[in-house]
Formats: structure tokens, C-alpha cells, sequence
């Protein structure tokens, strides 16, 4: 592939993610969304977060190492699914979940001498 192509792929790769991005909301500017629209727009969110956490707890990348790669996500998974189910809150969801895996990691050297 020259250059030339290269660049040609590149200008409309990003010409139309850029339509794609910046139509609808030229189009939907100043209109009201119907309400069962609105509804399905807002699990778009969850439902991306769900398909990102599920990725990285299931992986067959972590079942190949040790117990302690399987088990730190899972463990780190439990107060996410909490925090989630009591708030509601995507936000912070995402700061229990990172602080529940970077505790779980720190303290895995703690524990592997003792298992």
C-alpha cells in the first residue's frame, strides 16, 4: 500500500467518523426525544461499562497465569457490582473499582507468602 492510499483511507476514516459523530446532533439539535428513545439511549453507559468489565474479568489472557491474575479481579469485581447496585453511579463505580484492584494488587505480595 503507497502513502497515497494510506492517507486516502485515513482522510475518510475520520471524514465519516466525524459525520457520524456530529449529523445526529446537527439534526436532533432543538427536538425533543421521544421518551422510550431517551430510555434506550441511557443504557448505552452501563451496558459499555458491563462490556469492559466483563472483558477484562473474563479473559483467556487471565486464566492462564496464576491464581492470584483470577482472583484479584474478581475480588476487586465485588464492591464495583455494590457501590453500582446502591448508587447507581458510574463514576463511582469506576473509582471502587480501581481502588479495590490497586489495594488487591498491593496487598497480594502480603498474602502470597502465607497461601
Amino acid at each position: 500500500m503507497s502513502w497515497t492510499d494510506f492517507f486516502i483511507i485515513l482522510i475518510t476514516c475520520g471524514v465519516l467518523m466525524l459525520a457520524c459523530r456530529v449529523l445526529p446532533l446537527l439534526f436532533l439539535k432543538g427536538r425533543e426525544l421521544p421518551d422510550h428513545v431517551a430510555k434506550a439511549l441511557g443504557f448505552i453507559p452501563p451496558a459499555a461499562f458491563a462490556a469492559l468489565v466483563a472483558n477484562d474479568l473474563f479473559s483467556a489472557q487471565t486464566f492462564t497465569f496464576s491464581s492470584s491474575a483470577l482472583l484479584i479481579p474478581l475480588l476487586a469485581a465485588i464492591p464495583v457490582f455494590i457501590v453500582a447496585w446502591l448508587s447507581k453511579s458510574l463514576a463511582w463505580s469506576v473509582v471502587v473499582g480501581v481502588a479495590a484492584f490497586a489495594l488487591l494488587t498491593l496487598a497480594t505480595p502480603l498474602f502470597s507468602t502465607t497461601l
